[in-house]
């Protein structure tokens, strides 16, 4: 499944900083890097961190947004 993950620069943080929408268990943002691509891989590492929480929780994974439900 292909979950969004929203990146945008923190004034305040002074970094990058990595929100995944779906998610809205997780604590936000979830993760954060000094670069961009830092912050995409360390997000892709916690989202598939919390896809293996929630299914060792029995919780349902979200539905992935698409353009048609965004």
């Amino acid at each position: 499944m292909k979950y969004s993950m929203k990146i945008e620069w923190s004034e305040e943080d002074k970094c990058y900083v990595v929100f995944l929408p779906e998610f809205t268990r997780a604590m936000q943002p979830i993760s954060d890097g000094n670069s961009y691509g830092e912050a995409a891989q360390k997000g892709q590492e916690a989202l598939e961190s919390i896809v293996e929480f929630y299914q060792a929780e029995g919780w349902s994974l979200p539905q992935p947004k698409t353009l048609q439900n965004v």
